[in-house]
């Protein structure tokens, strides 16, 4: 029924998708090669604590407005700010860190907002006997722009030496030279594709599958709501809970760790760092066009169970580890967890919890993750972490908290199965 807006909001996604993947790649370099990433520690310190008070007012705003029009208020706003953040580089010099660390902020409160109310605008305009396959295609083209995003940043972060890039530490020749890109330039290419998505999401015409009620009372209020109606059912709190452990290691890596880990530990460069990135979407589009028919033979919750032990043992080959191959290895596999076991959390809360809630549901399982982020990033910012390559010491931390982790998923199997049999 709501193909062509399924297909339209898709592609939006897709378009703004890639060029956030090169800024949110290129920001954490950035501040690698200025040799000042403590202070992008605590820019990332401050976007999480931030995030603690946005994620359930963007929850109760995602289950209240029109989610187009949400959309719609996002990519202009965002795209906007980046325009004016750029000209400042154009036109007065070189972009100050803190203006830099401003951009990283930005997105990542968007991103607190922007996914949420994508997967719950996609429930509200889908019917229930396809959730699985648009979880899978959400995962497929999200993971598409990743490796768009790895191959961009590493052309444009080091730029090409006659006429060559280096994709796996694997010579490609491209025929002619590339310049490095200043930082301004990259956020410039951002700020186009937001006013690009908002143009195709304005010409979006839906029908709406999910009916939802009109809820008045102010924010607060709204928030209650959410909360209490997770607390009418432990089942889907404690799944919604201990599903995103993998996504909190991912975070955590994907937007500090990680960088540390090819500059400090492995001593190697920019497109080393980006390439990373593209092995774990290599990973994430293999499980994503693949996991619909594993959902034929095996269980949701089975899925997240293996899947999180297999990340326990993949920060802990990180930690034990000193390969550049092994890291690529190690991300590809991250990419096959993370992706699985986000395609199998959201087909089953798809299938569990109501549309009229899925926005303040998601908050609560996301602000969980926000307080563990906060916790964690308060120890692994101290200068012992970012001494020679104690970084390593990050990813067994790590691995430790998803061995726990799979034992509670283990602890509650039973009643995570029941749930969904009796969906």
């Amino acid at each position: 029924m709501n193909r062509s807006a399924i297909i339209l909001l898709f592609i939006a996604n897709a378009i703004s998708g890639v060029a956030q993947g090169i800024s949110m790649i290129a920001i954490p370099w950035y501040f690698a090669q200025q040799e000042i990433l403590l202070k992008f520690g605590w820019v990332y310190i401050l976007a999480t604590v931030l995030s603690l008070f946005w994620v359930p007012i963007s929850g109760s705003i995602i289950d209240k407005y029109d989610r187009r029009k949400i959309f719609l208020y996002l990519t202009i706003t965002v795209g906007s700010i980046l325009a004016l953040v750029s000209s400042y580089g154009f036109f007065l010099g070189p972009l100050p860190w803190f203006m830099v660390g401003f951009v990283f902020l930005l997105t990542f409160l968007n991103y607190n907002i922007h996914y949420p109310c994508l997967y719950a605008f996609i429930q509200e305009i889908t019917e229930s006997d396809k959730y699985a396959r648009m979880s899978s295609i959400l995962e497929v083209i999200g993971q598409i722009t990743t490796i768009s995003a790895g191959a961009g940043a590493t052309l444009l972060l080091v730029g090409t030496e006659n006429g060559t890039m280096n994709i796996f530490s694997v010579p490609f020749s491209l025929g002619f030279d590339i310049e490095a890109w200043k930082i301004h330039e990259i956020f410039l290419l951002d700020s186009v594709t937001y006013f690009l998505a908002f143009t195709i999401i304005f010409s979006i015409r839906y029908v709406s599958i999910k009916e939802r009620k009109v809820e008045h009372g102010n924010m607060i209020n709204r928030i209650k709501t959410g909360w209490n109606y997770l607390k009418t059912d432990k089942t889907i709190l404690w799944f919604g809970v201990l599903s995103y452990s993998v996504f909190l290691a991912l975070l955590l890596e994907g937007f500090y760790l990680g960088v540390s880990y090819v500059n400090n530990h492995l001593n190697e460069t920019g497109d080393v760092y980006a390439n990373s990135k593209i092995a774990y979407s290599i990973g994430a589009i293999l499980v994503g066009v693949s996991l619909r028919y594993v959902f034929k033979r095996y269980s949701l919750p089975s899925i997240i169970v293996v899947l999180t032990f297999l990340t326990t043992i993949i920060f802990f080959t990180l930690y034990a580890s000193n390969s550049v191959l092994i890291m690529f290895v190690m991300l590809f596999l991250l990419g096959v967890s993370n992706s699985g076991i986000r395609i199998a959390r959201i087909t089953y809360l798809f299938k569990n919890v109501q549309n009229q809630f899925f926005g303040r549901a998601g908050s609560v399982f996301f602000l969980w993750n926000v307080v563990a982020r906060i916790l964690l990033m308060a120890v692994f910012s101290m200068t012992f972490f970012q001494l020679a390559n104690n970084i390593i010491y990050a990813y067994l931390i790590l691995s430790v908290i998803l061995f726990i982790s799979t034992a509670l998923l283990i602890i509650h199997y039973k009643s995570f199965d029941l749930s969904l049999d009796s969906d």
